[in-house]
């Protein structure tokens, strides 16, 4: 019986992994099909890339450039249209931005009694607007999830950690799992 055990284990390490990507994947393109009202698979996912890409040209224009102000202009001045459109505009630019929005990585503690580490990125040097002078931003993302943390941390128990933010981002959302070996 625990050979049988042994081997429906391994059969799950094969297949959800596999089985949940390529099931995502259908819905994905489905879903873009169904958008786009095709019936061809894939073409509705071809189609919103040509266009997203051919909105990106226009941007960088001169008069595209200006409708897209306008348009950004309009959306961050509706109270919580705004408030959608920043948080979302914050991570498209994140993932697709050359430069770093997390952060810097970050170690640190809560208290000094302890001995136990948390992982993050320090996202402001400074909190004097909110009151606290001697606390910095540290964002910490959860593991297996979208959401996380913003943190108020005193600033000497922060040490900045000398990895790619892409490695503890890596590392953190895999629970350990992933990310840097040594």
């Amino acid at each position: 019986m625990k050979k049988i055990l042994t081997w429906f284990a391994q059969g799950c390490l094969a297949v959800v992994p596999a089985g949940a990507t390529l099931y995502v994947l259908w819905w994905l393109i489905s879903s873009f099909d169904r958008l786009v009202g095709t019936s061809v698979p894939g073409l509705g996912i071809i189609t919103c890339l040509t266009v997203i890409t051919c909105i990106g040209f226009l941007v960088t224009n001169v008069l595209g450039r200006r409708f897209f102000r306008l348009l950004e202009l309009v959306m961050t001045r509706v109270p919580l249209v705004s408030m959608l459109y920043q948080a979302l505009r914050d991570v498209v630019e994140a993932l697709v931005s050359e430069r770093t929005t997390f952060g810097s990585p970050v170690a640190f503690q809560i208290s000094d009694s302890s001995e136990i580490r948390l992982f993050g990125f320090q996202t402001r040097d400074s909190l004097q607007g909110m009151n606290l002078e001697t606390h910095v931003a540290v964002y910490v993302p959860q593991a297996y999830n979208i959401g996380g943390q913003l943190l108020a941390v005193p600033k000497e128990r922060v040490e900045t950690l000398t990895i790619p933010p892409s490695e503890l981002l890596s590392f953190m959302m895999s629970g350990g799992a992933s990310g840097p070996k040594s």
